[in-house]
C-alpha cells in the first residue's frame, strides 16, 4: 500500500516538475525574446493556407477550362459535319429546288468575245 502512494508521490512530484519546466519555457522574457520567430512562423502559417486556397481556386479554373475546350470541340466536329453534307451536290440541289433553280445536265457554253 506504501509502496503504491510513493510511486503516486513520485509521478505527482515528476508532473510537478514537468509544468513547472513549461512555465520555465513560457516565461514572458523567453515569450519576448523569441517574439519575432513567433511571427515569422504565423506568417508561414498564413502564406500556406493561403496557397492552399490559391491553389484549388487554379485546378477549379483548369477543369472548367477543360470542360469548355471539350464542349467547343464536340460543337465543332458537328457543325463541320453538318457543313459537309449540306455542302455535297446532291445536298444543294435538293437545298435550291424550292427556288425554282435545277442541276444543268449540259456543260456551260463558252462565250468569246471577239477583237
Amino acid at each position: 500500500m506504501e509502496d503504491q502512494q510513493n510511486i503516486k508521490d513520485e509521478i505527482k512530484k515528476e508532473d510537478i516538475t514537468k509544468i513547472a519546466g513549461l512555465k520555465r519555457l513560457l516565461s514572458y522574457g523567453w515569450v519576448t525574446k523569441n517574439i519575432y520567430y513567433f511571427l515569422f512562423l504565423a506568417a508561414l502559417a498564413v502564406i500556406y493556407i493561403y496557397n492552399g486556397h490559391y491553389a484549388e481556386n487554379t485546378i477549379k479554373d483548369i477543369n472548367r477550362g477543360a470542360r469548355e475546350l471539350k464542349e467547343l470541340q464536340y460543337e465543332y466536329k458537328t457543325v463541320k459535319g453538318e457543313l459537309m453534307m449540306r455542302s455535297k451536290q446532291s445536298e444543294l440541289a435538293k437545298a435550291v429546288e424550292g427556288l425554282g433553280l435545277k442541276e444543268l445536265k449540259e456543260p456551260p457554253l463558252k462565250i468569246e468575245a471577239k477583237k
